[in-house]
């Protein structure tokens, strides 16, 4: 096919707002017989934290029907580019673009200086149709979905917000490294992950209603998330362990994928370590029935 229609955007979680988007792209794509095209950037070296590594976010994309997927690097060279000169020099000559849809309020090129009618504008130059994308529809709460209020919900620990935001459950994939072995003595054993990628947000800590991928062909596994510094026996580090509710085996060097469900309560001290395993009763029971309830779903 012959040139492409293109929307432009950094699609973090690659959220509900954003699939509306690039259904949109792909449908228009269709019917003018053109490659449906999605252009992101490459954000691997800022410090804010992200809802989806580049892998992820990339997958997410795909999984819209989008034919394809072009990573901009996010240079010095591409931040100084004006609007005009990203539109000549990336989608004009790069990519072919032939129809550009874009949001009234997206905002691309250097500092973000110009809007949708100086694209128009450049578009007609440079043989680019700019189309405005309508609103997509509200969150189920009515409001707006976008990146930064997923990613203030999970700060706050309202995951089953979030992914409901999202469109699927919030997820993180984890290695299993030796731990403390703290929870074993409390008849808890754990799994201790260290997140496969540094930049993804961890959710505010506290204990979560997970399911748990263990990567070995097999259906998710029920289990508890901690998230938090072990406040009981004086650790400072923030740890992330998840506890398997049904499972038995080995699982030291394996990566495992967390979705979360609900969060159960937020961190907590504890006078002792009795006071603890009560609570982490409760906290197994809670998570036990809320994991059935969304497994029935």
């Amino acid at each position: 096919m012959e040139g492409s229609v293109a929307t432009i955007g950094m699609f973090d979680g690659v959220h509900r707002g954003h699939q509306f988007v690039l259904r949109r792209v792909v449908g228009m794509a269709r019917q003018r017989g053109l490659q449906s095209l999605a252009v992101t950037f490459d954000h691997t070296l800022r410090s804010e934290p992200v809802l989806t590594p580049l892998a992820e976010k990339l997958a997410l994309i795909k999984q819209t029907g989008i034919d394809r997927v072009e990573v901009i690097p996010f240079t010095d060279a591409l931040r100084q580019m004006t609007a005009f000169q990203f539109m000549q020099q990336v989608l004009q000559r790069q990519l072919h673009v032939k129809l550009l849809l874009t949001g009234y309020d997206n905002r691309f090129g250097r500092n973000r200086e110009e809007g949708f009618d100086d694209y128009v504008r450049y578009g007609r130059d440079l043989g680019i149709e700019v189309c405005c994308l309508p609103p997509a529809p509200l969150g189920e709460a009515g409001g707006q979905v976008s990146s930064s209020l997923i990613r203030s919900l999970l700060m706050s620990g309202a995951v089953a917000e979030a992914s409901s935001a999202l469109g699927y459950p919030y997820q993180f994939e984890g290695r299993v490294e030796h731990g403390e072995h703290i929870g074993t003595q409390l008849g808890f054993p754990t799994a201790n992950l260290v997140p496969t990628s540094a930049q993804q947000l961890i959710p505010a800590k506290g204990v979560y209603a997970v399911w748990v991928d263990t990567g070995a062909d097999q259906p998710a596994v029920k289990g508890m998330m901690n998230v938090g510094m072990r406040p009981t026996f004086g650790q400072h580090d923030l740890t992330l362990e998840v506890h398997l509710l049904d499972y038995h085996g080995d699982l030291y060097g394996h990566r495992l994928t967390v979705s979360f469900v609900e969060r159960l309560r937020g961190e907590q001290h504890f006078a002792d370590a009795a006071s603890l395993k009560a609570q982490l009763l409760k906290d197994r029971e809670q998570a036990e029935q809320l994991l059935n309830s969304n497994n029935n779903q």
